[in-house]
């Protein structure tokens, strides 16, 4: 960290606890990280795009027992 980053850092630890919250949730929210909703509505997008996939035929589906297998004697050294 830069000496700034180390005093604001710092600085912060004498915050009491609620400060300190408020202050990492402002800092979390100005990254512009997808919200948790955000996050929800692209896997539940991902997920209709895969069953669509399958509908379609379009992938080959592999039994769940053959993939641990596959892993399973993969890692088993």
């Amino acid at each position: 960290m830069t000496v700034i980053a180390d005093k604001v850092f710092n600085d912060a630890l004498s915050l009491p606890s609620d400060a300190r919250i408020s202050l990492v949730e402002k800092l979390l929210t100005s990254l512009n990280l997808p919200t948790h909703a955000e996050i929800d509505r692209l896997w539940a997008a991902e997920a209709e795009q895969r069953i669509s996939q399958i509908d379609r035929g379009d992938v080959e589906l592999i039994p769940g027992e053959e993939v641990f297998a596959k892993i399973r004697r993969k890692y088993q050294r």
